[in-house]
């Protein structure tokens, strides 16, 4: 053991780094306590230094990794941190070991994939993604090194360090001017820095199948800057051109993952699943990579894969901690006996008690807290009432920020009707809860959808507001973004211009505001 490092007198790091990333080194180690393999993550401070930002945004990671439960990504063991005598406390991660070898080293290695293979790695990576994206959490960064294909045929997505929700905090855990993810693998989107959504990974991971096919990259520049361009402006070939055995039907699904137009890829990846199935027929062990001999995890998933989808009471699908049934019209107070006690003392400490859980990135407890007084709340005083109109505003906002934008946008949709029943229409708060609600639709791949309910809400806060108001101001921005991060290149430039005018009008050239709409607008030239 002598030269390993020990992390707080438990964690056994073997010398050699196995893997290097954007924002650390994994190692390969040994639990002391639990008498198991590990992966451990040390985060890397890029100049030596301690750097605050790299460590949120490493907490980050941390968090949304242990939030997405699939045997599919790695699972999540501890985090912690340890005294480096000449940093200070270096956080670090434990991961479960995962034994396989990524894709790039099999197509290094091997060369172009059997059509069954790459469709099988593919569509099981597909499936680990619907299952992080159904949780507000996108890759952001996913490439063949990124993949691993284990003994028993089953893929690993691994480093999901660049995914983020949609956060107020990600400004700051962005470094200005920096483009984050790997050239060769970005969407269009991604590289303007705009609205990124599911179909965002769905064109990544269509590179990473191209390549799998073919052996190559698909774009790739002399410079960083020619690859983006390539990213942008080049479409997407047939694969049959340089692989004349892929099936056709293959081809041109293939060809959808890689439009350049978030729009007209699969909306999720779900859909990239059952597309790429059907060609997953005839697979063969891959020597010295897959093996034949049986599996455990293999006879687990035939056996689930019996489940018949779907439930025969819809009602009993609905998730729990929802916005509860409709009971505006019930007489209120002295309801049933079993709620005598409660009051509107126990709505003030749940709020206080999540928005403190909230406060620290624990949204699921902060959710289930809200969610465990909402429905007596409910009850006892009609949904119209103003403490539990506060509470479900709160319960939706938490959702909204701990990235479960399927619960969150119809507890907004709600919200801005019955807000405008006790309010108006015109009211500041039920503005922002249709502004919410257009949002999540944006980040769960409803590009349409928001964007029509972004432009009649932007209607209407121009007569409420005024248009030199900064709500109005920064919904064009947010709007010109989502017309970019949809591929409507023309119109997202005509709106981040007039927008950019006014503002410099408003503001000054220089302005902080106007600078991030140039910024914006010089993306467009890619």
């Amino acid at each position: 053991m002598t030269g390993r490092l020990v992390l707080v007198e438990r964690y056994e790091l073997d010398i050699i780094p196995v893997g290097r990333g954007g924002m650390g080194e994994v190692y390969a180690g040994y639990d002391r306590h639990l008498d198991r393999r590990v992966a451990v993550k040390l985060i890397r401070f890029p100049y030596g230094q301690y750097d605050e930002t790299l460590v949120k945004r490493f907490v980050h990671e941390t968090r949304v990794m242990a939030k997405l439960d699939h045997p599919g990504a790695p699972a999540i063991y501890d985090a912690n941190g340890y005294q480096d005598p000449r940093l200070g406390t270096r956080p670090f991660l434990v991961m479960q070991y995962v034994d396989g070898v990524t894709i790039d080293h099999l197509v290094g290695e091997q060369g172009p994939l059997p059509v069954a293979w790459a469709a099988l790695i593919a569509a099981q990576a597909a499936a680990v993604l619907q299952a992080a994206h159904e949780r507000g959490i996108f890759h952001r960064d996913l490439k063949p090194s990124n993949l691993m294909l284990c003994p028993d045929g089953s893929v690993k997505v691994l480093d999901f360090g660049l995914a983020m929700f949609h956060d107020p905090e990600l400004s700051r855990l962005t470094r200005s001017g920096t483009i984050l993810g790997t050239p060769s693998y970005m969407s269009p989107e991604q590289v303007r820095g705009a609205t990124v959504g599911p179909q965002s990974d769905i064109y990544s991971l269509g590179l990473v199948l191209h390549e799998m096919l073919t052996g190559c990259r698909l774009f790739e520049g002399d410079t960083e800057y020619n690859t983006f361009d390539k990213q942008v402006n080049d479409p997407a070939p047939p694969v049959r051109q340089r692989r004349p055995d892929v099936p056709p039907d293959l081809d041109a699904f293939l060809l959808g993952m890689l439009s350049k137009r978030a729009e007209d890829r699969p909306s999720q990846a779900g859909a990239v699943v059952d597309g790429l199935l059907p060609f997953t027929t005839g697979l063969r062990p891959i020597t010295g990579v897959v093996t034949s001999a049986p599996s455990a995890l293999r006879m687990y998933a035939g056996a689930v894969s019996r489940v018949i989808a779907g439930v025969d009471n819809p009602a009993a699908a609905e998730p729990h901690g929802g916005t509860p049934p409709d009971r505006r019209d019930d007489p209120p107070a002295s309801r049933a006996s079993s709620e005598d006690g409660f009051g509107r003392d126990d709505i003030a400490r749940a709020r206080t008690e999540a928005r403190a859980l909230a406060d620290d990135s624990r949204y699921g407890q902060a959710v289930e807290v809200l969610s465990a007084v909402l429905d007596t709340a409910h009850r006892m005083f009609g949904a119209l009432d103003k403490d539990v109109l506060d509470l479900r505003i709160h319960l939706a906002e938490v959702l909204f920020e701990g990235g479960d934008y399927r619960r969150a946008a119809p507890a907004f949709a709600e919200l801005s009707t019955d807000l405008a029943r006790r309010h108006g229409p015109g009211d500041e708060v039920v503005l922002h809860c249709r502004r919410q609600e257009a949002t999540c639709l944006a980040l769960m791949g409803r590009t349409g959808e928001a964007l029509g309910m972004l432009e009649s809400l932007l209607a209407d806060e121009l007569y409420v507001f005024g248009d030199e108001d900064s709500r109005p101001l920064e919904l064009r921005r947010q709007i010109g973004l989502l017309q970019l991060g949809a591929g409507d290149t023309d119109r997202a430039r005509a709106t981040l211009t007039d927008l950019l005018g006014d503002l410099s009008r408003l503001y000054g050239e220089g302005h902080p505001e106007a600078l991030r709409v140039r910024d914006n607008l010089s993306r467009l030239t890619m």
